[in-house]
């Protein structure tokens, strides 16, 4: 299950992101987003669980969770919406 988790402090590595949730479960992948420019945080990242429940438990457990004095919000991932346009 892909999981969705946002407000982020801007100093949160992968690694720690995925330590983290692997206190619930097995974390396949754990990727911060960062501005294609200068390569900073946006505050925000994704983490892939491999079992669905322990993906469920972490993300009623962690979401409202304090990590580095911000308060995460947690929920599965939905898939990119598009608008219908291509852009160049």
């Amino acid at each position: 299950m892909n999981i969705y988790v946002g407000n982020l402090d801007f100093n949160i590595s992968e690694h720690d992101l995925e330590s983290y949730f692997a206190e619930y479960g097995n974390v396949k992948s754990a990727k911060i987003i960062t501005d294609k420019f200068n390569g900073r945080s946006k505050g925000f990242g994704f983490v892939e669980m491999e079992n669905q429940e322990e993906a469920q438990k972490a993300i009623q457990e962690l979401n409202g969770a304090t990590l580095s004095n911000r308060e995460m919000i947690v929920n599965e991932a939905k898939p990119k919406k598009t608008d219908g346009f291509r852009r160049y």
